[in-house]
């Protein structure tokens, strides 16, 4: 087969097989075997396509970390194949909910806060994403999200506490994408002569897929940003591996990473958790929490023929969703806040067990030109929750909400900026004067970017007894304003409201327009 020969002879072992592609993805003969005609030719054309690509890379160095990335996305494209080949959607009749050993109810583990086990832990943030669904330039983890602090200050301040507390020195490592490294290289040497140390690896660079050939958008090697994309962050194990990073953690005798997103401000270590992960024995521990109404789209763990899978929305066929979106069969969903054994880690990488469900991303390149069309693509991802069926021992920790603390909008940016929260050592704490969760905060597309909701929202409402705040259209709120009960504020098209300052509104509609004047 084509494929064959036109591996580099530097990835080759003495069998003449791949080195890089099988190091981290080895196919069984069956699987092998189920390759057809075509599923054969588009991969033959790829694994050319791609040596062009490595041609172009004229450091030595460069062109091998180059080659082994698109052994990795080479293998990765494979698996995608043969899945479209076989038609490979998951069987529905065999999914279950979780059978009770597989998830565990935090309030039921031992709350004795052993700290003997911070020595062995690294904490990991995914700091792969952008500002730009909220306006902003740059990492998303620089946003300013309290009292002047971004996603990262607040997560160095609580590794520096931990540090000082206890006295250990637990590292902050994080995995970047090729969208955030320079920034955040720059952003961190503000944290040199801190008391903490911070390693950072990259995730891969894949190339993007024309849709109409199934070969690769980018040309060179160094062609546009756009031709290329970070593979989600099911790709963090062989980044972690390929980078020496995770060497470099086993060697300071670190054993367990706790990994998380970065624009999680719930997503604090907990000194329960990692206990009962080196006491179960565990290889992988996935946070769930309850699921409520806001949360139906979010991925769940399952029971799959006896072993706990991660079921994502996106794999379930269509006629299946409502029933995955019920609250009643699937009560959890997956946080992202994950604790995996290390040495773990290495073992599945360099036994090529990785075979995380892949998701397929349709995205489109703008053209060039005017009146041309725009490009079609598919990038292919994977998550990081996909991989527990691959670890001994794993399965999920029903932890308390205030563990799932995202900011994926300006909404979210409200809550934890308001008064609802009080900040300690870097971790959010929510009033103890707070009768149930957290209140539903839905600001209209006026509200979108950062610059809009400041420029709106002079200082954020007080909102202790607020259950559920909508805010449509023009709407600007003047200091000191509180919110009680549900409040729904709608400004009407090409209209106007101010909210004067100091104004209490309880369980109140407003519409309309209402300008205040200057007098």
């Amino acid at each position: 087969m084509a494929a064959k020969s036109a591996i580099p002879s530097h990835l080759k072992n003495e069998n003449g097989a791949s080195v890089g592609a099988e190091k981290h993805h080895g196919k069984s003969q069956s699987h092998v075997a189920f390759e057809n005609t075509s599923t054969s030719v588009a991969a033959s054309q790829m694994r050319n396509a791609l040596n062009n690509l490595a041609d172009t890379v004229k450091d030595p160095k460069d062109k091998k970390r180059f080659e082994t990335e698109m052994d990795n996305f080479f293998a990765l494209f494979r698996r995608y194949l043969n899945d479209k080949a076989k038609g490979n959607e998951i069987d529905w009749s065999k999914i279950s909910p979780p059978k009770p050993e597989q998830v565990v109810e935090y309030n039921s583990l031992a709350n004795n806060e052993s700290v003997e086990f911070l020595s062995k832990l690294a904490v990991l943030k995914l700091n792969g994403g952008l500002g730009t669904s909220m306006g902003c330039v740059g990492p998303k983890s620089v946003i300013e999200v309290r009292d002047g602090m971004s996603f990262l200050d607040l997560s160095v301040r609580q590794i520096e506490y931990l540090n000082r507390t206890y006295d250990v020195n637990v590292p902050f490592v994080l995995m970047n994408s090729f969208n955030t490294d320079v920034d955040t290289a720059n952003i961190i040497k503000k944290y040199e002569g801190h008391n903490i140390d911070i390693m950072t690896f990259n995730q891969s660079k894949y190339p993007r897929i024309l849709k109409d050939s199934n070969l690769p958008a980018p040309k060179s090697a160094d062609s546009q940003i756009s031709d290329w994309y970070p593979p989600g962050h099911g790709d963090v194990f062989e980044s972690l591996y390929n980078s020496g990073i995770l060497d470099k953690l086993l060697e300071r005798g670190v054993e367990i990473v706790f990994l998380s997103n970065a624009d999680n401000l719930g997503a604090v270590v907990d000194l329960n958790i990692l206990q009962h992960m080196v006491e179960s024995r565990s290889e992988y521990i996935m946070e769930l929490t309850d699921k409520t109404k806001a949360d139906v789209k979010g991925g769940t763990i399952i029971d799959y023929e006896g072993q706990a899978r991660l079921l994502e929305i996106a794999q379930v066929p269509k006629q299946y969703v409502n029933e995955f979106k019920s609250i009643k069969k699937f009560k959890y969903f997956n946080t992202n806040n994950i604790w995996m054994n290390l040495r773990a880690v290495k073992r599945i990488v360099e036994s090529n067990e990785l075979a995380m469900e892949i998701i397929p991303n349709g995205k489109t390149i703008p053209a060039d030109k005017k009146g041309e069309a725009d490009i079609s693509i598919v990038q292919l991802e994977t998550a990081v929750g996909a991989a527990i069926r691959h670890f001994n021992n794993a399965h999920g920790v029903n932890v308390p909400r205030r563990r799932f603390l995202p900011v994926k909008t300006c909404s979210d940016l409200m809550l934890v900026k308001s008064d609802l929260y009080a900040l300690k050592h870097g971790q959010l704490v929510m009033d103890t004067n707070r009768f149930g969760g957290a209140p539903l905060i839905k600001l209209g597309n006026d509200f979108k970017k950062v610059s809009n909701f400041q420029a709106r929202i002079s200082s954020i409402p007080k909102i202790l007894e607020l259950d559920h705040l909508t805010v449509t259209g023009a709407v600007n709120f003047g200091r000191g304003v509180v919110l009680k009960g549900t409040v729904i504020i709608v400004a009407t098209e090409g209209s106007t409201i101010d909210i004067p300052p100091g104004s209490i509104l309880e369980n109140v509609v407003v519409q309309g327009s209402l300008r205040l004047l200057e007098h």
